[in-house]
């Protein structure tokens, strides 16, 4: 009797946790289930289960015993014969080449124990975005209760019954806003706050639009940039005031949650607009950082109702990464920057502690080489390109690899190089990650 009640109150201890949405739980990459492996074994972690998948960049979410993840379905055709969506002269450089691929977009849900398919949804989709990168969805559907968000890669959003993928609400960017769908597509992972679903859109006055999550009928709209980016919307808190950044093809600005009310705005242009990793604080600090080698430090001031630059980043000063979002903690940003160079950085004056390329690229650059970075208890989990997960210690005292197993191959071809881009999941002590063939889950336990 003893023993069996023991039992119940470690597996009580021992519970599993959900990654809902990008990012996990607080939106901040930090995982904080228990009873996770010190080190992988020789023959790395056990594999759970896979499944087949179509492609796209769009990380999974797991939420109540369920994965959702979206995909995109096509049937292959000759992108030299695809019709090109350019007026005038074509662009030479293939990563500004639009053409136009029919195709449908998809939401799956899994069983979180088999990976067995529970429902799908998918809508017709043909994709208008520069057709090297054209392969799927980009943003992780968000689950709250029992409604899950999508959001595709040409502005279309949905609201789902996670329990048979009925369709609660949907709208379409393009012709409830006028959105012109830049040139890699809609990826700002939708954030729920309250009872607000916060979308990046895009057009005149429509940069920012909030939703009534239950009905999808609009409470504010806010901003206008050149174009709406790639960075998802994320609080923090400046001033005692809860502010919700919103980084755009112009600059940064806060604005009031409920209201769509702008606090403060900072400009900063991200080349070719492409603001993708998230903003991460501290104090009255906010870090920014883009192609190519774009960052800078905002400071906010004591009521929260200004801001100014304390140091923009150069190509020796604070981290310059382009998908990925970076951390910090204690005082120092980490974060994989530009070829791959995984970077400690100072928050305080962007002064870099020191650089490798072990996570990324191992000895030299590489070419958008790329690093997602958790924290779990006081080391972390870095997930690269290559479909590697590792297991290191980072502080200001350098970078001490732990452990590294390859768990998924690379299929996306970029350049000279194969890879993926799909931040994973980390729930219910199992990582989730996926290519554009399969999803894969193994378990991490101890």
């Amino acid at each position: 009797m003893r023993v069996l009640l023991f039992i119940l109150i470690l597996s009580g201890a021992l519970s599993a946790a959900d990654w809902p949405q990008w990012l996990g739980p607080g939106r901040n990459a930090v995982w904080r289930e228990d009873g996770i492996l010190d080190a992988f074994p020789k023959e790395g972690p056990k594999l759970r289960w896979r499944a087949p998948l179509g492609g796209g960049y769009s990380g999974p979410a797991v939420a109540q015993g369920r994965v959702f993840v979206m995909d995109r379905i096509a049937e292959l055709i000759d992108p030299a014969k695809a019709k090109v969506l350019h007026e005038g002269p074509t662009p030479r450089n293939e990563n500004f080449l639009r053409k136009l691929l029919p195709g449908q977009e998809r939401l799956q849900c899994l069983d979180e124990a088999t990976g067995r398919v529970l429902w799908t949804q998918q809508w017709d989709c043909p994709y208008t975005t520069v057709a090297t990168y054209a392969i799927g969805p980009r943003a992780t559907p968000t689950v709250v209760g029992d409604r899950v968000y999508a959001l595709g890669a040409e502005g279309h959003l949905f609201c789902f019954e996670t329990k048979d993928g009925a369709i609660v609400w949907q709208k379409d960017f393009k012709k409830a806003y006028n959105l012109k769908i830049s040139e890699w597509g809609t990826a700002a992972h939708p954030l729920v706050d309250g009872d607000r679903l916060i979308c990046v859109v895009g057009g005149v006055g429509t940069t920012c639009v909030a939703f009534d999550k239950r009905t999808g009928k609009e409470l504010w709209r806010a901003l206008t940039g050149r174009q709406p980016g790639y960075c998802p919307p994320v609080i923090h808190t400046f001033g005692g005031l809860r502010q919700l950044i919103i980084w755009h093809s112009d600059a940064v600005e806060a604005l009031n949650p409920k209201t769509g009310k702008l606090y403060w705005s900072v400009p900063m242009r991200p080349t070719f607009g492409m603001s993708i990793g998230q903003p991460v604080a501290a104090g009255n600090r906010l870090f920014v950082m883009s192609f190519n080698r774009v960052s800078a430090c905002i400071e906010v001031a004591a009521d929260g109702q200004s801001a100014q630059i304390a140091w923009r980043g150069n190509t020796r000063r604070g981290v310059g990464g382009v998908h990925n979002t970076a951390f910090l903690a204690d005082g120092h940003l980490y974060a994989c920057g530009n070829g791959g160079n995984f970077i400690c950085a100072r928050l305080a004056d962007g002064e870099r502690v020191w650089s490798t390329f072990a996570p990324a690229a191992g000895e030299r650059p590489a070419s958008w080489a790329n690093v997602f970075t958790v924290r779990h208890g006081n080391r972390y989990f870095l997930a690269n390109d290559f479909g590697e997960l590792i297991i290191a210690r980072l502080s200001p005292k350098g970078y001490k690899e732990i452990s590294r197993a390859k768990l998924i191959e690379p299929t996306h071809r970029v350049g000279q190089r194969t890879l993926v881009w799909s931040h994973p999941a980390f729930a219910n002590r199992s990582v989730y990650l996926r290519n554009d063939r399969e999803i894969r889950c193994y378990s991490l336990a101890k």
